[in-house]
């Protein structure tokens, strides 16, 4: 653990506030989950908690039938981080951080195709492997009408271009997923 030097009181209905820096370094934004945990040093942590990180198992066997399917690369991200990916290296991709461009898609609820006609390019990752990727198809995934994730289908051959189809994949996996949440 590091310190931060920050030290806050805990007010009189039992909250506390998390500084600014903190939170935009850790992308935690207003109304966001956070799972409490304690151990027994006294220590109080706050994670942030991923709804979809709880289908962990399930969004990796998700991804590898899509690849398997369609051979695409595909990945489920919640609204930071790659949770499953397909179709690349696992240790490569897992648990990178998605871009802000592509968290303010997932904002939008919509989803959307770009390859080299297009256009429009869109950085997949924070850092690594987002300029690879000519062919995309970023699909929300939507739980309760809020956005948890997005499900991805990629491609680093210039020639494949994405079209209904691979919508359909995406917007019928991507609500799947979603409806999973629910249950």
């Amino acid at each position: 653990m590091k310190a931060t030097g920050i030290v806050r009181r805990i007010d009189d209905l039992g909250r506390i506030v998390i500084p600014k820096e903190i939170r935009r370094t850790l992308r935690i934004r207003e109304g966001d989950p956070l799972e409490i945990y304690t151990d027994k040093q006294g220590e109080v942590i706050l994670k942030k908690y991923s709804p979809i990180g709880e289908l962990g198992n399930f969004a990796q066997e998700y991804t590898d039938s899509i690849f398997q399917s369609t051979k695409f690369i595909s990945f489920i991200c919640d609204r930071d981080s790659v949770i499953a990916v397909s179709g690349l290296p696992k240790k490569d991709i897992i648990n990178k951080k998605i871009s802000p461009q592509v968290e303010k898609l997932i904002e939008e609820r919509k989803t959307v195709i770009s390859d080299g006609t297009t256009g429009k390019q869109y950085s997949v990752l924070s850092e690594g492997k987002e300029d690879e990727f000519v062919a995309q198809l970023i699909s929300p995934i939507m739980s309760q009408g809020d956005p948890i994730g997005a499900l991805f289908l990629l491609t680093d051959d210039k020639s494949v271009k994405m079209g209904e189809a691979e919508m359909r994949i995406a917007e019928t996996g991507a609500t799947f997923l979603g409806k999973q949440m629910e249950q």
